[in-house]
């Protein structure tokens, strides 16, 4: 008989981080059209139903199958005394790498209503402990556009160290953008 599989429930002082059912589709496709305008500079151009229930259905439902798999594990943030209400953000650590690299990417962002207050920060602060400890990955790499110095600051204050840049790493918002790369490694990593 096949084991159960535990999805992360993990807690800070102010937030919960989920792994979300699909049963929650409508609580994303409000998050993504109430940052539209926000995340479009950020983001690369959207699914022609990217803004629809059933696109957030099956993408949720893929987001448990890639857990379940050991492909990634992408978190939705809420306030920890609101956990089904309205949506802080998501945390995303995707394209697992085992064997000799025990690495993945990470990806974040955060409502418009909520910025400036350190929750990504607390978010991915207690994120990153979970991908390390419990997941055992060694490395961590985040990428952001140059021009998004929030971030990059959000990434050194993290212990983030910038190891390279990369020209017309990814097409965002319709155009070839630039990326400082950046990784975070694991300094209590130990083989299994």
């Amino acid at each position: 008989m096949r084991a159960e599989v535990k999805f992360p429930v993990i807690e800070t002082t102010r937030l919960q981080l989920t792994l979300p059912s699909p049963g929650d589709a409508p609580r994303m496709l409000a998050f993504v059209k109430e940052n539209r305008a926000h995340f479009a500079r950020w983001d690369p151009a959207p699914a022609d139903d990217y803004y629809t229930s059933e696109f957030w259905r099956e993408r949720l439902q893929l987001a448990r199958d890639d857990f379940t798999s050991g492909r990634s594990v992408r978190l939705v943030i809420n306030r920890r005394d609101d956990p089904t209400g309205r949506v802080v953000g998501e945390c995303n650590f995707n394209n697992f790498v085992r064997g000799v690299f025990q690495a993945c990417y990470l990806g974040y962002r955060i409502d418009h209503r909520d910025e400036g207050q350190g929750l990504m920060h607390e978010a991915l602060t207690a994120a990153i402990a979970y991908v390390f400890g419990e997941l055992k990955l060694h490395r961590i790499m985040a990428n952001h556009i140059p021009v998004n110095e929030r971030s990059g600051r959000l990434l050194r204050r993290l212990g983030f160290t910038v190891e390279g840049y990369a020209r017309d790493y990814l097409r965002i918002a319709g155009r070839w953008e630039d990326h400082v790369l950046t990784s975070l490694a694991n300094p209590d990593w130990k083989p299994e």
